[in-house]
């Protein structure tokens, strides 16, 4: 149990007295304190060079930060995750960075946030070699393919469990994605989708100029 901590008035009070011959138990009963706390702050003081009479320019708040500093806060230093290996796992089918932090903290408990560890990596790619950026106008590109994941789709009245298909659109400029599932890739699907969407990004394409 920790010892009880005085005000610096009785502090100012156990000095004096101890200046002037009296015992621990003796200061204890004239300031109505526990003999052990006494010890406590007198052993303080003399680990901080402090005696009776006390220096004109020392007040009670400095004499309570000689006394009783506050405590120095330890940093405790994490490991970084492996994030050139969470790098290459990105790589995998069905991986996401959630999925490598989830297994990350299951070796480590005491590790980083998922939002701690995603600014990590972002900050770790970073500084990886640079990589061709390529800009889109509004409208300009259209990318589309196959998913290659599945979904089962369950009939609620047969129970009849069918395997449909994942088509992906995604706007080159905006980023903005449609996602329809088919029950194939045949050419008729993809040739469905492909007009659909060729018409939709075409929308979003700056006018024509005029002639006169």
């Amino acid at each position: 149990m920790p010892q009880s901590r005085l005000s610096v008035r009785k502090i100012r009070e156990v000095l004096r007295l101890s200046a002037s011959g009296l015992s621990g138990r003796q200061i204890a009963l004239v300031i109505g304190a526990a003999r052990s706390t006494v010890g406590e702050c007198l052993r303080r003081a003399e680990a901080a060079g402090v005696s009776w009479p006390l220096p004109t320019d020392l007040d009670d708040e400095a004499l309570e930060l000689r006394l009783y500093p506050p405590p120095v806060a330890v940093s405790v230093q994490r490991p970084l995750p492996d994030f050139a290996q969470v790098q290459i796992e990105l790589r995998r089918k069905g991986v996401t960075l959630q999925l490598l932090w989830q297994e990350y903290r299951a070796s480590d408990p005491d590790g980083y946030r998922y939002s701690r560890f995603c600014d990590l990596y972002r900050a770790w790619v970073g500084t990886q070699d640079a990589v061709l950026r390529q800009p889109h106008a509004p409208g300009d590109k259209l990318f589309v393919d196959y998913a290659g994941q599945t979904v089962e789709v369950v009939d609620p009245a047969t129970g009849e469990i069918r395997t449909a298909q994942i088509f992906v659109a995604v706007l080159g400029y905006s980023n903005y994605t449609y996602v329809e599932a088919t029950w194939t890739q045949s050419v008729a699907d993809w040739m469905a989708r492909m007009s659909a969407h060729l018409n939709t990004s075409a929308a979003f394409l700056p006018p024509s100029p005029r002639t006169t």
